[in-house]
This record gives structure tokens, C-alpha cells and sequence, in this order.
């Protein structure tokens, strides 16, 4: 007789077997379809249109939502109209993250080299060195690059912010340290400079000191936000279009100016004809009385 243990019993295993078709109601396969095919939001009473006499659209549209909820593809309403949309907690593995190339203006540029030669240095200053009024758009470009930031604030009337730059700055331009920066020569050698340069011109030493110098305070914690909430001062751009409609007036008004001059010359010189004229004709009365 077989031991227990030799005994081997062979249950038939349980097979799944698909939904029946039939058992899903009819309302909800072409609630489906529609939803699927349509490349916008659908209302309600456009799919009532479609549907046939008697289906109850609103009941079947919670029942197809109810079926979708634990999906990857959720029924949602969206300003009262049907669609599907991915389930949000995938939102995930739709993102695509992406490196967008940004090319600096010229000022942006400018401004970048005297603070990376000048620092600390303040707006002022910097419109000083460049001569022309900078732009708040200019400063916020460089700060969200990450290659300038507000060290600290002068010790001046109105405390200005001081501006430096960032380990960022020396990552993306490939500098050990920011005295790795060209110097004078250099750059005259890269045609970047006259050869012919002013007497005493000379190009700053920059430092790595992160430390804050006699003149400059620390920044306050309020110091961030009043940055990104300052007012922007008119546009670089603004103000050499209008320098440039103002040169190009220039001339017209000389040449308008010039016109005024000749027409009044020409008056006086008929003036002056005429009073010659009359003079002439009293004196030759006089000598034939």
C-alpha cells in the first residue's frame, strides 16, 4: 500500500477565463470609443447625442470612470466635459528633461566681465564703468544662470547690493580660480584690446576672497526678495533705438534749419534790394529840382 506522502492528487487547475463580452454593458464600449477618438474634451450632452435612445449617459460615464480609476489612463472631467488623461501619479514618466542653449546678449556680457573683474562691485558702478544704464533684465539673466550672486551691501548711502561670481562661473568657463582670468597682456595678444590703449589703463586683478571687505555689510534675509521684486529700469535696447532715431533726426532738422536761413536770406536780400532801390529813385529827384 502507498505511503501517504507517495499519494499525489491532481487537481485540475483553475483556468482564467476572459471577461465575457457580453456580460460589459453595450453603453460603455461606445462611451469608449468616443472618448478615445475625439482629440478634445467631450460634453456630456454631445455624447447623448450619439448614444442610443434610452442609455442613461450620465450613470454610464461614472461607471466607466469608476473602471478606469486604478488604470493608467484615468477618465476625468475636465470644464464639464469627458476625456482621458494619464493617472497622475505617472506624470513622472512623461517628463522629459532637456538643456536649452541661451545666447547672452551683449550687455549681459559686459555686465559679466566687470563683475568678474571688479568684484564686489554694485549696479552702479557697473553703469559706470560701461557708461550706459543697465537693465534689471540683464542682472536677473545672469543670477538665473547661476554664475553671479549678491555677495553683499556697500557701506554707501542707500546700501546697494554688491555682486560677485559663483563657483558656477568658474565651472562653466573652465577656471581653477578666477585669477586664471587673461590679464592685460593676453588680451591684447587675442585682438580682444587696441594695442593702442589709453596712458594708465590697466586691467584689475580679480580674488577668489569670498569674505566681505571693509565697506561691504552682510545681506539681510529680506535681501533675495527685494532683488527679484525691484523695478526694471528702461531697456538697453529702448534706449539706443531712441539714440539712434535721435541722430538720425539730427540731420533733418540742420537740413530744415538750413532752409529757414537761406528763405530769411533771401527776404533780406529783397528788403535791402528794394531799400536801394527807393534811395536811388529819391536822389534823383533831388537833383532835378
Amino acid at each position: 500500500m502507498a505511503s501517504l506522502a507517495e499519494v499525489r492528487i491532481d487537481e485540475p487547475e483553475e483556468e482564467v477565463s476572459p471577461m465575457d463580452p457580453m456580460a460589459r454593458p453595450e453603453e460603455l464600449r461606445l462611451l469608449e470609443a468616443l472618448l478615445f477618438a475625439s482629440n478634445e474634451p467631450i460634453d456630456q450632452a454631445t455624447l447623448a447625442k450619439r448614444m442610443p435612445d434610452g442609455v442613461d449617459v450620465k450613470a454610464a460615464l461614472a461607471q466607466l470612470q469608476a473602471e478606469y480609476a486604478p488604470r493608467g489612463v484615468n477618465l476625468v472631467k475636465v470644464a464639464n466635459k469627458w476625456t482621458f488623461r494619464t493617472a497622475g501619479d505617472l506624470a513622472w514618466l512623461m517628463t522629459r528633461e532637456s538643456t536649452e542653449t541661451r545666447k547672452l546678449s551683449r550687455a549681459a556680457i559686459e555686465v559679466l566681465a566687470i563683475i568678474a573683474y571688479h568684484q564686489p562691485v554694485t549696479r552702479a558702478e557697473i553703469e559706470e564703468i560701461r557708461g550706459v544704464v543697465t537693465s534689471k533684465g540683464t542682472i536677473d539673466v545672469l543670477l538665473e544662470t547661476g554664475w553671479i550672486r549678491p555677495r553683499g551691501r556697500r557701506k554707501t548711502p542707500g546700501r546697494p547690493l554688491t555682486f560677485g561670481t559663483t563657483d558656477g562661473f568658474l565651472s562653466q568657463f573652465s577656471l581653477e580660480a578666477l585669477g586664471d582670468l587673461p590679464g592685460l597682456e593676453e588680451l591684447k595678444g587675442t585682438g580682444l584690446l587696441d594695442s593702442r590703449l589709453p596712458t594708465g589703463f590697466s586691467v584689475p586683478s580679480p580674488s577668489d576672497d569670498a569674505t566681505l571687505r571693509e565697506d561691504e555689510d552682510p545681506l539681510e534675509p529680506g535681501d533675495t526678495l527685494e532683488l527679484l521684486l525691484a523695478p526694471s529700469s528702461e531697456p538697453e535696447e529702448v534706449a539706443s533705438e531712441a539714440d539712434a532715431a535721435a541722430e538720425a533726426a539730427a540731420p533733418e532738422a540742420a537740413e530744415a534749419e538750413a532752409t529757414e536761413h537761406e528763405v530769411i536770406g533771401s527776404e533780406a536780400t529783397e528788403t535791402d534790394a528794394r531799400d536801394s532801390d527807393e534811395d536811388g529813385d529819391a536822389g534823383t529827384e533831388e537833383k532835378g529840382e
